[in-house]
């Protein structure tokens, strides 16, 4: 084995943390005896070798001997080294992929393109490894020859012919889950494997095997699916709960045979013969041994551990098919499965997420998980009640209850950071529930306050008027020293928040105080409140005229909008905004653009400065501008076509111009507006669902995007239309 390996020179290519001279040594270390140290290498080579996905000159290299690797039987573990190979091998680049790459990527994408036609060129070996002896072959070998095989009519065809004779379900699952790989990657083939698969959802099969195949069928023939499929996964459901855990591998086969064999099995094990010792090992320090430890513990104990991979592969296939896909995890929730019910969360989550629909039951039996005895499960239910923000009300009971009997779980230390509010308590407060000023009170009166309390109390509104007078105290206990941001930011967004200008001393106190370390930053926080206080504020005039005069001791804008804000004195605040226009910086400009706007006709003589906004190339500003515009021209014409184009090229700027259009009363029926305002209504995705990532604000967002396009359909705006 290795013959060559030395002749390579491996010093001269280098990979994700320098030269891979010591490549050899991990490849040698995947043929190790020692577990821990195939573990070492195996993570070496997805941490440096092949990190985050990138081929290198030296992941070519070691193609060669990774296929030796695999088709040595004497080499334990070779079903992780197939995946490793199934990951080299495995990307894709299509035409539209490659018209977007640039000369700097031109590298990379030529060896993602050797490493395809070196690995598709292996891959019979994996034909092979079908009928291995060693079951972690046998699962990574379905997956591996329907990702890269050229012949996919053969790799079909053996996937039928193994599934008869495989006697372990996980690797059974995955001939099933190869079909489907076949079947999207060639769609010619797409009929004959759906045709396989609705077969195999017959009753006369194990319950294990009947979901995967509906999974798969969601995934490349969703028509093909039966009618009444939430009341077919839910009897599987049902059946697979009450079927006893066994140990891996010594699962039913699907001939009447071996079903036999193995309810001798099952027999044998409930009589007692336990199981072997198990040698304790020690914690793993690798993140391949890390990501393993966690899935054992998670698929610790359970029964078909298997079924919530099946299950989100059936909801990814079941797509915009949103009243089906919540009937399905009602059902789960109801589940006597702990693990089965936090499965069901999370995917209760993945859904709200990405999908508009009705989702007051499926809340409801969300909330109901935070009074199981079981921390995880009560854990997870606050975590996703926590995202949603309004639709969390049918769970407000539970969530109060569930406040109110663990005050422990208020905050949440961390080992690095700040703490933070517990999770319950967030969701209650976003809410707008007073249940939760309890909890935020006991948050104000520890030695470090959550850094996020303030925006708790900004959900609450006047509900939290009563904590004034204890944020008022623990601003005046402030120091004024380089911690001062950190320790007085959450105080002073919640007296923002509550327009408390009784607070007004403490205020002034950071704003004439602040230390230079972010002193910036406290003295915007400091001006943003007393902006809020409003005419209240009188008596600060004379200190922000000073400050408006003293260039460079705060932001400009900032001092400007306090200024209006309180004083209304939009001679004094023009010139400091209209220098604002000519500013560097994006942001910067924008906030100047953003303060214009809000003093409305006052500002009329800016709107050619505006108007010259509507063609720069930072997209936000020019919605800010055209915004802005038409606040102080009182004119939409303009604007309008700006909006619009933002609206169709940005699907992030879309809020906050439907703010602007709900508030303007533009969407007269048969207009621009109007249609594309109905056609966001008639969407059933999210406007800012993203595909492999989400923000925690990301439902809460979108939302706010439809009450705003109803309202600006409805005319709701509290004055005519502008023309």
């Amino acid at each position: 084995m290795f013959a060559g390996i030395d002749e390579v020179d491996w010093a001269s290519m280098e990979h994700a943390y320098g030269p891979a001279d010591d490549v050899p040594a991990m490849l040698r270390g995947l043929a190790s005896a020692d577990p821990a140290e195939r573990e070492a290498a195996l993570d070496g080579m997805y941490g440096a070798v092949h990190h985050q996905g990138d081929v290198y000159a030296c992941t070519l290299a070691c193609i060669p001997f990774l296929f030796e690797l695999v088709g040595d039987p004497g080499v334990q573990d070779r079903g992780s080294i197939v995946e490793l190979l199934t990951s080299i091998g495995g990307i894709d680049l299509d035409g539209d992929d490659e018209d977007e790459i640039d000369e700097d990527e031109i590298e990379g994408a030529a060896n993602y393109a050797m490493a395809a036609t070196a690995v598709t060129a292996g891959a019979g070996v994996f034909f092979e490894l079908m009928a291995d002896e060693d079951p972690g072959a046998r699962l990574s070998a379905p997956l591996a020859l329907a990702t890269l095989h050229s012949h996919p009519v053969q790799v079909l065809a053996l996937l039928r012919e193994r599934l008869p004779v495989e006697p372990a379900e996980e690797v059974r699952l995955a001939l099933v889950e190869a079909a489907g790989r076949v079947a999207l990657r060639h769609r010619a083939l797409a009929g004959q494997a759906a045709g396989w698969l609705t077969r195999l959802t017959g009753e006369g099969f194990p319950p294990g095997l009947r979901l995967a195949a509906l999974a798969q069928l969601a995934r490349c023939a969703p028509d093909a699916l039966p009618a009444d499929v939430v009341r077919v996964v839910t009897g599987l459901l049902r059946q697979l709960r009450s079927v006893p855990v066994r140990r891996a591998g010594a699962v039913p086969a699907v001939d009447a045979q071996a079903e036999a064999v193995a309810a001798v099995d099952a027999q044998s094990e409930a009589a007692g013969t336990g199981e072997p010792p198990v040698e304790e090992r020690a914690a793993p320090v690798t993140l391949v041994g890390q990501l393993r430890a966690l899935s054992d513990e998670e698929t610790s104990g359970r029964t078909a551990p298997w079924t919530a991979d099946l299950l989100r592969t059936l909801h990814v296939g079941l797509d915009d098919r949103v009243a089906e896909r919540t009937a399905l995890l009602t059902d789960q929730l109801r589940s006597p499965d702990h693990q089965q019910r936090i499965d069901a969360l999370r995917m209760s989550s993945g859904l709200i997420r990405a999908w508009r629909g009705s989702y007051e039951e499926l809340v409801r039996l969300v909330g109901e998980q935070l009074a199981t005895p079981e921390p995880r499960l009560a854990e997870t239910a606050a975590h996703v009640l926590e995202e949603l923000f309004g639709l969390a009300a049918p769970a407000a009971d539970a969530l109060a209850a569930r406040v109110a009997a663990d005050p422990g779980a208020w905050v949440q230390d961390w080992p690095s950071g700040p703490p933070g509010l517990g999770s319950a308590v967030k969701a209650l407060a976003r809410l707008g529930d007073a249940r939760a000023v309890p909890a935020l009170a006991a948050a104000l009166e520890r030695p470090e306050v959550p850094h996020d309390v303030g925006f708790a109390i900004g959900c609450l509104g006047t509900a939290a008027a009563p904590l004034t007078a204890l944020l008022r105290r623990r601003l005046g206990e402030v120091r004024l020293h380089e911690g001062a941001y950190d320790q007085a930011s959450p105080l002073l967004t919640g007296l923002t928040a509550l327009r408390a200008d009784e607070a007004m001393p403490e205020v002034l106190r950071m704003l004439r105080g602040a230390p230079e370390y972010r002193g910036e930053w406290l003295r915007t926080a400091a001006l943003r409140a007393l902006g809020s206080f409003g005419p209240a504020a009188h008596s600060a005039v004379p200190e922000l005229r000073v400050l408006l005069r003293r260039p460079g001791s705060t932001s400009a804008t900032e001092v400007a909008e306090a200024l209006w804000a309180v004083d209304g004195d939009a001679d004094a605040v023009l010139p400091v905004l209209i220098e604002g226009l000519q500013a560097e910086r994006a942001h910067e400009r924008r906030s100047a653009v953003n303060a214009l706007g809000r003093l409305g006709t006052r500002a009329a003589v800016t709107a050619p400065r505006l108007r010259a906004l509507l063609g720069h190339e930072e997209l936000w500003l020019r919605v800010d501008a055209a915004i802005a515009l038409w606040d102080v021209s009182g004119r939409a014409e303009e604007s309008v076509p700006v909006l619009l184009a933002a609206w169709e090229k940005n699907r992030h700027v879309r809020v906050r111009v439907a703010e602007c259009l709900a508030r303007t009363g533009v969407a007269g029926a048969g207009s621009d507006v109007a249609h594309v305002l109905r056609a966001e209504l008639a969407s059933v995705r999210r406007h800012n669902a993203m595909d492999g990532g989400y923000g925690s604000h990301d439902t809460y967002e979108d939302e706010k995007l439809l009450a705003l396009c109803r309202q600006a359909l409805l005319g709701n705006t509290g004055k005519g239309p502008t023309t």
